[in-house]
Protein backbone atom coordinates (compact mmCIF):
# COMPACT_ATOMS: atom_id res chain seq x y z
CA UNK A 1 0.00 0.00 0.00
CA UNK A 2 1.52 2.89 -1.03
CA UNK A 3 1.94 6.01 2.22
CA UNK A 4 2.61 9.64 2.31
CA UNK A 5 3.53 11.10 5.04
CA UNK A 6 4.35 14.74 5.83
CA UNK A 7 4.79 17.95 8.88
CA UNK A 8 2.45 20.63 9.69
CA UNK A 9 2.82 23.52 11.45
CA UNK A 10 -1.09 23.52 11.83
CA UNK A 11 -4.14 22.28 13.62
CA UNK A 12 -5.88 19.11 12.65
CA UNK A 13 -9.02 18.34 10.81
CA UNK A 14 -10.16 15.52 8.55
CA UNK A 15 -12.04 15.38 5.14
CA UNK A 16 -12.48 12.94 2.57
CA UNK A 17 -12.73 12.46 -1.06
CA UNK A 18 -12.05 10.27 -3.91
CA UNK A 19 -10.20 11.07 -6.94
CA UNK A 20 -10.75 9.23 -10.51
CA UNK A 21 -10.14 9.16 -14.13
CA UNK A 22 -7.33 11.37 -15.16
CA UNK A 23 -6.86 13.46 -12.42
CA UNK A 24 -3.64 14.31 -10.88
CA UNK A 25 -2.51 14.59 -7.33
CA UNK A 26 -0.55 17.78 -6.37
CA UNK A 27 3.10 16.80 -5.26
CA UNK A 28 3.53 15.91 -1.37
CA UNK A 29 6.63 15.18 0.57
CA UNK A 30 7.36 11.89 1.65
CA UNK A 31 9.52 12.48 4.78
CA UNK A 32 12.94 12.84 3.45
CA UNK A 33 14.75 16.09 1.56
CA UNK A 34 12.78 17.35 -1.41
CA UNK A 35 11.76 14.19 -2.85
CA UNK A 36 8.00 14.19 -4.32
CA UNK A 37 5.55 11.42 -4.94
CA UNK A 38 3.51 12.35 -8.20
CA UNK A 39 0.38 10.13 -8.81
CA UNK A 40 -1.82 10.06 -11.83
CA UNK A 41 -4.51 8.44 -11.75
CA UNK A 42 -5.96 6.99 -15.29
CA UNK A 43 -8.13 3.94 -14.36
CA UNK A 44 -10.39 3.08 -11.49
CA UNK A 45 -9.04 0.00 -9.61
CA UNK A 46 -8.66 -0.75 -6.17
CA UNK A 47 -9.19 1.98 -3.29
CA UNK A 48 -6.14 3.17 -1.68
CA UNK A 49 -6.78 5.11 1.94
CA UNK A 50 -3.86 7.99 1.47
CA UNK A 51 -3.44 9.62 4.62
CA UNK A 52 -2.08 13.37 3.74
CA UNK A 53 -0.95 16.55 5.79
CA UNK A 54 -1.44 19.88 4.60
CA UNK A 55 1.94 21.48 5.00
CA UNK A 56 1.07 25.17 4.96
CA UNK A 57 -0.55 24.90 8.58
CA UNK A 58 -4.10 23.56 6.91
CA UNK A 59 -5.96 20.17 8.17
CA UNK A 60 -4.53 16.67 7.65
CA UNK A 61 -6.67 14.97 5.32
CA UNK A 62 -7.65 11.19 4.52
CA UNK A 63 -8.29 10.68 0.59
CA UNK A 64 -9.31 7.26 -1.13
CA UNK A 65 -7.36 7.59 -4.55
CA UNK A 66 -8.12 4.94 -7.36
CA UNK A 67 -5.01 2.95 -7.97
CA UNK A 68 -3.19 3.43 -10.93
CA UNK A 69 -0.30 1.50 -13.29
CA UNK A 70 0.62 4.57 -14.45
CA UNK A 71 2.56 6.36 -11.43
CA UNK A 72 6.37 8.29 -11.54
CA UNK A 73 7.88 8.86 -8.21
CA UNK A 74 10.79 11.76 -7.84
CA UNK A 75 13.51 10.38 -5.70
CA UNK A 76 17.37 9.86 -5.87
CA UNK A 77 19.35 7.93 -8.75
CA UNK A 78 18.89 4.10 -7.91
CA UNK A 79 17.97 4.41 -4.14
CA UNK A 80 15.31 3.07 -2.10
CA UNK A 81 12.56 5.80 -0.36
CA UNK A 82 11.28 3.53 2.32
CA UNK A 83 8.00 3.85 0.59
CA UNK A 84 5.89 0.35 -0.47
CA UNK A 85 4.24 0.71 -3.27
CA UNK A 86 1.05 -1.21 -4.92
CA UNK A 87 2.15 -4.62 -6.44
CA UNK A 88 0.65 -5.11 -9.66
CA UNK A 89 0.12 -8.31 -11.73
CA UNK A 90 2.73 -7.35 -14.52
CA UNK A 91 5.10 -4.69 -14.79
CA UNK A 92 4.16 -2.43 -17.45
CA UNK A 93 5.62 1.00 -19.27
CA UNK A 94 3.43 3.89 -17.70
CA UNK A 95 3.25 4.84 -21.42
CA UNK A 96 2.87 1.98 -23.12
CA UNK A 97 -0.14 -0.04 -21.35
CA UNK A 98 -2.80 1.39 -24.17
CA UNK A 99 -0.50 -0.25 -27.17
CA UNK A 100 -0.04 -3.21 -28.82
CA UNK A 101 2.33 -5.75 -26.88
CA UNK A 102 4.73 -7.93 -28.73
CA UNK A 103 3.36 -11.36 -29.46
CA UNK A 104 5.60 -14.57 -29.34
CA UNK A 105 6.17 -14.90 -33.71
CA UNK A 106 7.60 -11.34 -34.08
CA UNK A 107 8.99 -11.95 -30.49
CA UNK A 108 11.19 -15.36 -31.94
CA UNK A 109 12.21 -13.01 -34.85
CA UNK A 110 13.47 -9.91 -33.05
CA UNK A 111 15.79 -12.53 -30.65
CA UNK A 112 16.35 -14.42 -33.98
CA UNK A 113 17.55 -10.71 -35.33
CA UNK A 114 19.34 -9.99 -32.03
CA UNK A 115 21.45 -12.69 -32.11
CA UNK A 116 21.64 -14.32 -35.62
CA UNK A 117 20.65 -12.89 -38.78
CA UNK A 118 20.95 -15.78 -40.57
CA UNK A 119 24.22 -17.64 -41.93
CA UNK A 120 25.91 -14.47 -43.26
CA UNK A 121 29.26 -13.52 -40.98
CA UNK A 122 29.82 -17.28 -40.55
CA UNK A 123 31.88 -17.69 -43.29
CA UNK A 124 35.11 -16.65 -41.53
CA UNK A 125 34.61 -19.86 -39.35
CA UNK A 126 35.75 -22.14 -42.37
CA UNK A 127 38.29 -19.88 -43.19
CA UNK A 128 40.10 -20.39 -39.60
CA UNK A 129 39.17 -24.16 -38.84
CA UNK A 130 38.16 -25.79 -41.82
CA UNK A 131 34.52 -27.57 -42.28
CA UNK A 132 34.44 -30.19 -39.52
CA UNK A 133 35.46 -27.95 -37.01
CA UNK A 134 33.15 -25.15 -38.36
CA UNK A 135 30.36 -27.72 -38.21
CA UNK A 136 31.14 -28.73 -34.48
CA UNK A 137 31.37 -25.46 -33.35
CA UNK A 138 27.93 -24.65 -34.22
CA UNK A 139 26.47 -27.79 -32.72
CA UNK A 140 28.60 -27.36 -29.23
CA UNK A 141 29.24 -23.81 -28.66
CA UNK A 142 25.57 -23.05 -28.37
CA UNK A 143 25.10 -25.84 -25.64
CA UNK A 144 28.11 -24.01 -23.97
CA UNK A 145 27.19 -20.68 -24.26
CA UNK A 146 23.80 -19.82 -25.96
CA UNK A 147 21.82 -22.08 -24.00
CA UNK A 148 22.79 -21.25 -20.43
CA UNK A 149 22.39 -17.55 -21.60
CA UNK A 150 18.89 -18.34 -23.07
CA UNK A 151 18.16 -20.17 -20.08
CA UNK A 152 19.31 -16.77 -17.80
CA UNK A 153 17.68 -14.44 -20.01
CA UNK A 154 14.39 -16.73 -19.66
CA UNK A 155 14.94 -16.82 -15.54
CA UNK A 156 15.56 -13.72 -14.73
CA UNK A 157 13.66 -12.19 -17.67
CA UNK A 158 10.18 -13.17 -16.14
CA UNK A 159 11.83 -12.49 -12.22
CA UNK A 160 11.81 -8.60 -13.61
CA UNK A 161 9.45 -8.08 -16.57
CA UNK A 162 10.67 -4.91 -17.39
CA UNK A 163 12.94 -2.71 -19.65
CA UNK A 164 15.70 -2.15 -17.73
CA UNK A 165 16.46 -6.30 -18.55
CA UNK A 166 19.79 -6.59 -17.36
CA UNK A 167 20.61 -3.51 -16.16
CA UNK A 168 17.88 -4.18 -13.27
CA UNK A 169 18.99 -7.61 -12.72
CA UNK A 170 22.49 -6.12 -11.84
CA UNK A 171 21.02 -3.43 -9.74
CA UNK A 172 18.81 -5.55 -7.89
CA UNK A 173 21.77 -8.02 -6.90
CA UNK A 174 25.18 -5.49 -6.56
CA UNK A 175 23.36 -2.52 -6.28
CA UNK A 176 22.76 0.49 -8.26
CA UNK A 177 26.70 1.25 -9.16
CA UNK A 178 27.30 -1.80 -10.75
CA UNK A 179 23.33 -1.95 -12.08
CA UNK A 180 25.21 1.50 -14.27
CA UNK A 181 28.13 -0.20 -15.39
CA UNK A 182 26.15 -3.12 -16.65
CA UNK A 183 24.32 -0.06 -18.92
CA UNK A 184 26.93 1.15 -20.05
CA UNK A 185 28.71 -1.67 -21.42
CA UNK A 186 25.86 -3.18 -22.59
CA UNK A 187 24.37 -0.15 -24.67
CA UNK A 188 28.12 0.74 -25.68
CA UNK A 189 28.63 -3.00 -27.14
CA UNK A 190 25.33 -2.88 -29.05
CA UNK A 191 26.06 0.44 -30.01
CA UNK A 192 29.60 -0.66 -31.63
CA UNK A 193 27.67 -3.72 -33.14
CA UNK A 194 24.79 -1.80 -34.85
CA UNK A 195 27.46 0.10 -36.44
CA UNK A 196 28.58 -2.99 -38.50
CA UNK A 197 25.34 -3.49 -40.35
CA UNK A 198 24.34 -0.33 -42.91
CA UNK A 199 28.46 -0.99 -43.92
CA UNK A 200 27.68 -4.40 -44.27
CA UNK A 201 24.28 -3.94 -46.32
CA UNK A 202 25.85 -1.55 -48.40
CA UNK A 203 29.29 -4.14 -48.91
CA UNK A 204 26.61 -6.72 -50.44
CA UNK A 205 25.06 -4.15 -53.08
CA UNK A 206 28.45 -2.15 -53.95
CA UNK A 207 29.24 -5.27 -56.65
CA UNK A 208 25.54 -4.58 -58.72
CA UNK A 209 26.22 -0.47 -57.43
CA UNK A 210 29.81 0.35 -57.76
CA UNK A 211 29.84 4.27 -56.76
CA UNK A 212 28.63 2.49 -53.14
CA UNK A 213 32.23 1.31 -52.58
CA UNK A 214 33.77 4.18 -51.27
CA UNK A 215 33.34 7.60 -50.74
CA UNK A 216 30.93 10.64 -50.37
CA UNK A 217 28.06 8.60 -52.43
CA UNK A 218 29.27 5.96 -49.33
CA UNK A 219 28.88 7.90 -46.85
CA UNK A 220 25.55 9.08 -47.52
CA UNK A 221 24.10 5.73 -48.11
CA UNK A 222 24.98 5.03 -44.75
CA UNK A 223 23.59 8.01 -43.29
CA UNK A 224 20.55 7.84 -45.68
CA UNK A 225 20.11 3.94 -44.76
CA UNK A 226 20.60 4.68 -40.80
CA UNK A 227 17.84 7.26 -40.67
CA UNK A 228 15.46 5.23 -42.37
CA UNK A 229 15.89 2.62 -39.87
CA UNK A 230 15.60 4.45 -36.88
CA UNK A 231 12.46 6.01 -38.23
CA UNK A 232 10.84 2.36 -38.40
CA UNK A 233 12.22 1.72 -35.04
CA UNK A 234 10.28 5.37 -34.15
CA UNK A 235 7.14 4.69 -35.52
CA UNK A 236 6.73 1.41 -32.94
CA UNK A 237 8.20 -1.91 -31.81
CA UNK A 238 5.50 -3.91 -33.31
CA UNK A 239 6.11 -2.66 -36.73
CA UNK A 240 9.44 -3.53 -36.00
CA UNK A 241 8.55 -7.18 -34.68
CA UNK A 242 6.39 -7.93 -37.37
CA UNK A 243 9.33 -6.37 -39.97
CA UNK A 244 11.69 -8.95 -38.33
CA UNK A 245 9.23 -11.50 -39.09
CA UNK A 246 9.22 -11.40 -42.87
CA UNK A 247 12.55 -10.32 -43.20
CA UNK A 248 13.50 -13.30 -41.47
CA UNK A 249 11.30 -15.84 -43.67
CA UNK A 250 13.02 -13.82 -46.63
CA UNK A 251 16.78 -14.52 -45.35
CA UNK A 252 16.13 -18.34 -44.31
CA UNK A 253 14.40 -18.98 -47.70
CA UNK A 254 17.45 -18.96 -50.38
CA UNK A 255 18.99 -21.15 -48.22
CA UNK A 256 16.14 -23.65 -48.15
CA UNK A 257 15.66 -23.88 -51.95
CA UNK A 258 19.41 -24.05 -52.09
CA UNK A 259 19.29 -26.44 -49.82
CA UNK A 260 17.88 -28.80 -52.28
CA UNK A 261 19.23 -27.66 -55.69
CA UNK A 262 22.63 -29.12 -54.20
CA UNK A 263 21.74 -32.51 -53.34
CA UNK A 264 23.23 -34.19 -56.75
CA UNK A 265 26.84 -32.46 -55.68
CA UNK A 266 27.35 -33.19 -52.10
CA UNK A 267 30.82 -35.10 -50.88
CA UNK A 268 30.69 -36.49 -47.40
CA UNK A 269 34.30 -36.19 -47.58
CA UNK A 270 34.45 -32.66 -47.43
CA UNK A 271 32.79 -32.34 -43.97
CA UNK A 272 35.36 -34.44 -42.59
CA UNK A 273 38.12 -31.87 -43.80
CA UNK A 274 40.07 -30.51 -40.45
CA UNK A 275 43.51 -29.39 -39.59
CA UNK A 276 44.46 -28.92 -36.29
CA UNK A 277 48.44 -27.37 -37.07
CA UNK A 278 46.57 -24.94 -39.61
CA UNK A 279 44.20 -23.61 -36.70
CA UNK A 280 43.57 -19.81 -36.16
CA UNK A 281 41.92 -19.87 -32.88
CA UNK A 282 41.19 -15.73 -32.57
CA UNK A 283 39.15 -15.69 -35.68
CA UNK A 284 37.82 -18.80 -34.73
CA UNK A 285 36.27 -18.37 -31.48
CA UNK A 286 35.80 -14.56 -32.13
CA UNK A 287 33.40 -15.55 -35.05
CA UNK A 288 31.57 -18.41 -32.89
CA UNK A 289 31.44 -15.80 -29.91
CA UNK A 290 30.06 -12.99 -32.20
CA UNK A 291 27.90 -15.10 -33.83
CA UNK A 292 25.93 -16.64 -31.13
CA UNK A 293 25.75 -13.75 -28.09
CA UNK A 294 22.94 -11.22 -27.42
CA UNK A 295 20.39 -13.82 -25.88
CA UNK A 296 20.40 -11.29 -23.01
CA UNK A 297 19.54 -8.03 -25.08
CA UNK A 298 15.46 -9.36 -25.47
CA UNK A 299 15.28 -8.53 -21.69
CA UNK A 300 15.27 -4.57 -22.21
CA UNK A 301 11.91 -5.23 -24.07
CA UNK A 302 10.67 -7.39 -21.48
CA UNK A 303 8.21 -4.32 -20.65
CA UNK A 304 6.28 -4.54 -24.55
CA UNK A 305 5.64 -7.92 -24.56
CA UNK A 306 2.63 -9.60 -24.09
CA UNK A 307 1.92 -11.98 -20.92
CA UNK A 308 5.99 -11.82 -20.47
CA UNK A 309 5.89 -14.47 -18.03
CA UNK A 310 4.72 -17.29 -20.66
CA UNK A 311 5.99 -15.51 -23.64
CA UNK A 312 9.46 -15.08 -22.96
CA UNK A 313 10.52 -18.41 -22.02
CA UNK A 314 8.70 -19.76 -25.28
CA UNK A 315 10.16 -17.14 -27.47
CA UNK A 316 13.75 -18.10 -26.38
CA UNK A 317 13.27 -21.93 -26.94
CA UNK A 318 12.32 -21.17 -30.70
CA UNK A 319 14.55 -18.83 -31.38
CA UNK A 320 18.23 -21.20 -30.36
CA UNK A 321 16.50 -23.93 -32.18
CA UNK A 322 15.85 -21.53 -35.34
CA UNK A 323 18.97 -19.76 -34.73
CA UNK A 324 21.13 -23.02 -34.07
CA UNK A 325 19.26 -24.63 -37.30
CA UNK A 326 19.91 -21.41 -39.44
CA UNK A 327 23.52 -21.33 -39.31
CA UNK A 328 24.46 -25.51 -38.98
CA UNK A 329 22.56 -26.61 -42.36
CA UNK A 330 23.83 -23.55 -44.53
CA UNK A 331 27.25 -24.45 -43.97
CA UNK A 332 26.31 -28.01 -43.99
CA UNK A 333 24.96 -26.96 -47.51
CA UNK A 334 28.12 -24.78 -48.44
CA UNK A 335 30.68 -27.34 -46.98
CA UNK A 336 29.60 -30.18 -49.35
CA UNK A 337 28.86 -28.28 -52.09
CA UNK A 338 31.91 -27.27 -53.48
CA UNK A 339 35.38 -27.92 -53.25
CA UNK A 340 37.44 -26.50 -50.40
CA UNK A 341 39.29 -23.45 -50.82
CA UNK A 342 39.99 -22.01 -47.18
CA UNK A 343 40.94 -18.72 -47.94
CA UNK A 344 37.46 -17.86 -50.39
CA UNK A 345 35.49 -18.45 -47.19
CA UNK A 346 35.36 -14.56 -45.68
CA UNK A 347 32.09 -12.72 -45.86
CA UNK A 348 29.99 -12.74 -48.69
CA UNK A 349 31.00 -16.09 -49.80
CA UNK A 350 27.69 -18.18 -49.88
CA UNK A 351 26.54 -15.62 -52.82
CA UNK A 352 29.62 -17.72 -54.75
CA UNK A 353 28.57 -20.98 -53.81
CA UNK A 354 24.49 -20.11 -54.39
CA UNK A 355 26.28 -19.20 -58.16
CA UNK A 356 28.10 -22.22 -58.43
CA UNK A 357 25.13 -24.21 -57.24
CA UNK A 358 22.15 -22.77 -58.62
CA UNK A 359 23.53 -19.95 -61.23
CA UNK A 360 22.80 -16.29 -60.80
CA UNK A 361 19.31 -15.92 -59.77
CA UNK A 362 20.47 -17.58 -56.91
CA UNK A 363 23.96 -15.52 -56.38
CA UNK A 364 21.43 -12.46 -56.64
CA UNK A 365 18.61 -13.55 -54.00
CA UNK A 366 21.39 -14.38 -51.61
CA UNK A 367 22.45 -11.12 -51.80
CA UNK A 368 19.32 -9.30 -51.01
CA UNK A 369 18.86 -11.83 -48.29
CA UNK A 370 21.99 -10.43 -46.79
CA UNK A 371 21.25 -6.97 -47.45
CA UNK A 372 17.99 -7.48 -45.69
CA UNK A 373 19.07 -9.39 -42.88
CA UNK A 374 21.62 -6.32 -41.99
CA UNK A 375 18.04 -4.17 -41.76
CA UNK A 376 16.45 -6.74 -39.25
CA UNK A 377 19.40 -7.18 -37.36
CA UNK A 378 19.54 -2.78 -37.15
CA UNK A 379 16.57 -2.49 -36.41
CA UNK A 380 16.20 -5.63 -33.28
CA UNK A 381 19.57 -4.07 -32.17
CA UNK A 382 18.25 -0.20 -32.07
CA UNK A 383 14.93 -1.46 -30.41
CA UNK A 384 17.13 -3.20 -27.16
CA UNK A 385 19.37 -0.73 -27.06
CA UNK A 386 16.95 2.60 -26.76
CA UNK A 387 14.57 0.76 -24.91
CA UNK A 388 17.46 -0.46 -22.31
CA UNK A 389 17.76 3.66 -21.75
CA UNK A 390 14.41 3.94 -21.50
CA UNK A 391 14.47 1.52 -18.73
CA UNK A 392 17.49 3.25 -17.02
CA UNK A 393 15.92 6.27 -16.86
CA UNK A 394 12.56 4.56 -15.55
CA UNK A 395 15.14 3.15 -12.29
CA UNK A 396 16.27 6.33 -11.77
CA UNK A 397 20.14 6.06 -13.56
CA UNK A 398 19.47 8.24 -16.28
CA UNK A 399 17.84 12.00 -16.71
CA UNK A 400 13.87 11.21 -17.09
CA UNK A 401 13.78 12.95 -20.33
CA UNK A 402 15.26 9.10 -21.71
CA UNK A 403 11.68 7.66 -19.99
CA UNK A 404 9.84 9.89 -22.41
CA UNK A 405 7.71 8.12 -24.96
CA UNK A 406 6.56 9.16 -28.87
CA UNK A 407 2.97 8.71 -29.44
CA UNK A 408 3.79 5.12 -30.81
CA UNK A 409 5.09 4.21 -27.83
CA UNK A 410 8.78 4.32 -28.53
CA UNK A 411 11.81 5.82 -26.49
CA UNK A 412 12.48 8.93 -28.92
CA UNK A 413 16.05 10.13 -26.92
CA UNK A 414 17.24 6.57 -26.50
CA UNK A 415 16.55 6.11 -30.34
CA UNK A 416 18.45 9.37 -31.13
CA UNK A 417 21.24 8.47 -28.73
CA UNK A 418 21.67 5.39 -30.13
CA UNK A 419 21.85 6.31 -33.80
CA UNK A 420 24.14 9.36 -33.00
CA UNK A 421 26.50 6.28 -32.05
CA UNK A 422 25.81 4.17 -34.88
CA UNK A 423 27.11 6.96 -37.15
CA UNK A 424 29.98 8.13 -35.41
CA UNK A 425 31.39 4.38 -35.05
CA UNK A 426 30.34 3.39 -38.31
CA UNK A 427 34.23 4.49 -39.47
CA UNK A 428 35.69 1.36 -37.46
CA UNK A 429 36.80 -2.13 -39.68
CA UNK A 430 34.60 -5.24 -39.55
CA UNK A 431 37.59 -7.05 -37.17
CA UNK A 432 37.77 -3.96 -34.85
CA UNK A 433 34.22 -4.05 -34.76
CA UNK A 434 33.50 -7.66 -33.91
CA UNK A 435 36.74 -7.52 -31.03
CA UNK A 436 35.73 -4.68 -29.54
CA UNK A 437 31.95 -5.40 -28.84
CA UNK A 438 32.96 -8.70 -27.99
CA UNK A 439 35.63 -7.58 -25.33
CA UNK A 440 32.78 -5.28 -23.52
CA UNK A 441 29.82 -7.77 -23.58
CA UNK A 442 32.36 -9.92 -22.07
CA UNK A 443 32.85 -7.61 -19.23
CA UNK A 444 28.54 -7.22 -18.94
CA UNK A 445 28.22 -10.88 -18.84
CA UNK A 446 30.66 -11.97 -15.94
CA UNK A 447 27.99 -9.25 -14.14
CA UNK A 448 25.50 -10.80 -15.20
CA UNK A 449 26.76 -14.34 -14.26
CA UNK A 450 27.06 -12.86 -10.77
CA UNK A 451 23.88 -11.39 -10.08
CA UNK A 452 22.12 -14.43 -11.51
CA UNK A 453 23.78 -16.54 -8.95
CA UNK A 454 24.13 -13.77 -6.24
CA UNK A 455 19.93 -13.79 -6.47
CA UNK A 456 19.54 -17.65 -6.27
CA UNK A 457 21.40 -17.33 -3.01
CA UNK A 458 19.90 -14.06 -1.43
CA UNK A 459 16.58 -14.50 -2.50
CA UNK A 460 15.49 -18.25 -3.53
CA UNK A 461 12.08 -17.40 -2.42
CA UNK A 462 11.57 -14.43 -4.97
CA UNK A 463 8.80 -15.45 -7.58
CA UNK A 464 9.79 -16.74 -10.53
CA UNK A 465 7.69 -17.81 -13.18
CA UNK A 466 10.33 -19.76 -15.10
CA UNK A 467 12.97 -21.55 -12.83
CA UNK A 468 15.75 -23.44 -14.72
CA UNK A 469 15.14 -26.27 -12.89
CA UNK A 470 18.70 -27.02 -11.03
CA UNK A 471 19.64 -26.00 -7.82
CA UNK A 472 21.97 -23.25 -6.16
CA UNK A 473 25.12 -25.42 -6.91
CA UNK A 474 23.80 -26.78 -10.94
CA UNK A 475 23.29 -22.78 -11.11
CA UNK A 476 27.07 -22.01 -10.23
CA UNK A 477 28.32 -25.50 -12.50
CA UNK A 478 26.19 -23.84 -15.24
CA UNK A 479 27.99 -20.38 -14.88
CA UNK A 480 31.38 -22.32 -15.15
CA UNK A 481 31.99 -23.58 -19.00
CA UNK A 482 30.66 -19.98 -20.37
CA UNK A 483 33.14 -18.41 -17.87
CA UNK A 484 36.06 -20.23 -19.11
CA UNK A 485 34.91 -19.06 -22.66
CA UNK A 486 34.49 -15.17 -21.82
CA UNK A 487 38.31 -15.79 -20.21
CA UNK A 488 39.43 -16.98 -23.48
CA UNK A 489 38.32 -14.65 -25.77
CA UNK A 490 39.78 -11.92 -23.38
CA UNK A 491 43.33 -13.72 -23.51
CA UNK A 492 43.17 -13.81 -27.23
CA UNK A 493 41.96 -10.42 -27.40
CA UNK A 494 44.54 -7.43 -29.31
CA UNK A 495 46.75 -5.15 -27.24
CA UNK A 496 44.54 -2.13 -28.97
CA UNK A 497 41.09 -3.66 -28.45
CA UNK A 498 41.80 -3.85 -24.98
CA UNK A 499 43.20 -0.72 -24.22
CA UNK A 500 40.37 1.11 -25.95
CA UNK A 501 37.97 -1.16 -24.02
CA UNK A 502 39.17 -0.50 -21.16
CA UNK A 503 39.17 3.41 -21.53
CA UNK A 504 35.50 2.84 -22.23
CA UNK A 505 35.36 0.94 -19.15
CA UNK A 506 36.80 4.01 -17.23
CA UNK A 507 34.53 6.07 -18.80
CA UNK A 508 31.58 4.37 -16.98
CA UNK A 509 33.24 4.57 -13.95
CA UNK A 510 33.26 7.94 -14.40
CA UNK A 511 30.10 8.95 -15.67
CA UNK A 512 27.88 7.37 -12.41
CA UNK A 513 29.27 10.07 -9.66
CA UNK A 514 28.76 12.31 -12.23
CA UNK A 515 25.66 11.83 -13.01
CA UNK A 516 24.79 11.88 -9.47
CA UNK A 517 26.52 15.10 -9.02
CA UNK A 518 23.96 16.47 -11.57
CA UNK A 519 20.87 15.25 -9.90
CA UNK A 520 22.30 16.38 -6.49
CA UNK A 521 22.48 20.06 -8.16
CA UNK A 522 19.23 19.43 -9.96
CA UNK A 523 20.39 20.45 -13.23
CA UNK A 524 18.68 17.17 -14.70
CA UNK A 525 15.35 15.47 -13.24
CA UNK A 526 15.99 12.08 -12.29
CA UNK A 527 13.23 10.19 -11.35
CA UNK A 528 11.81 6.38 -10.33
CA UNK A 529 8.59 5.09 -12.15
CA UNK A 530 6.43 3.72 -9.02
CA UNK A 531 4.69 0.95 -11.12
CA UNK A 532 8.27 -0.46 -10.95
CA UNK A 533 9.07 -2.91 -8.07
CA UNK A 534 11.09 -1.71 -5.67
CA UNK A 535 15.00 -3.33 -5.36
CA UNK A 536 16.36 -3.18 -2.53
CA UNK A 537 13.85 -3.00 -0.04
CA UNK A 538 15.09 -5.29 3.03
CA UNK A 539 11.86 -6.62 3.44
CA UNK A 540 10.56 -6.91 -0.07
CA UNK A 541 10.17 -10.53 -0.14
CA UNK A 542 8.27 -10.82 3.06
CA UNK A 543 5.82 -8.53 1.80
CA UNK A 544 5.58 -9.20 -1.85
CA UNK A 545 7.06 -11.02 -4.21
CA UNK A 546 9.06 -9.10 -7.33
CA UNK A 547 6.67 -10.41 -9.27
CA UNK A 548 3.17 -11.63 -8.62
Amino acid sequence: MAQTSGSSDGGDGSASGVVSGGLEVADRGIGEGDRTVKLEVSKPHTQLQLPTTNCDGGDQTEQKLTSTESRQASIAMGEYNGVQYVSVDDVHSPRGDNLRKVSVLPLVFLIFYEVSGGPFGVEDSVNAAGPLLALLGFLVFPLIWSVPEALITAEMGTMFPENGGYVVWVSSALGPFWGFQQGWMKWLSGVIDNALYPVLFLDYLKSGIPALADGFPRTMAVLALTAFLTYMNYRGLTIVGWTAVLLGIFSILPFVVMGFVAIPKYKAARWLVVDLHNVDWNLYLNTLFWNLNYWDSISTLAGEVENPKRTLPKALLYAVILVVLGYFFPLLIGTGAVPLHRDSWTDGYFSDIAKIVGGVWLRWWIQAAAAMSNMGMFVAEMSSDSFQLLGMAERGMLPELFAKRSRYGTPLIGILFSASGVVLLSWLSFQEIVAAENFLYCFGMFLEFIAFIQLRIKRPAASRPYKIPIGTVGAILMCIPPTILICVVLALSSLKVMVVSIIAIIIGFVMHPCLKYVEKKQWLKFSISTHLSDLHSANQESAHSLVN
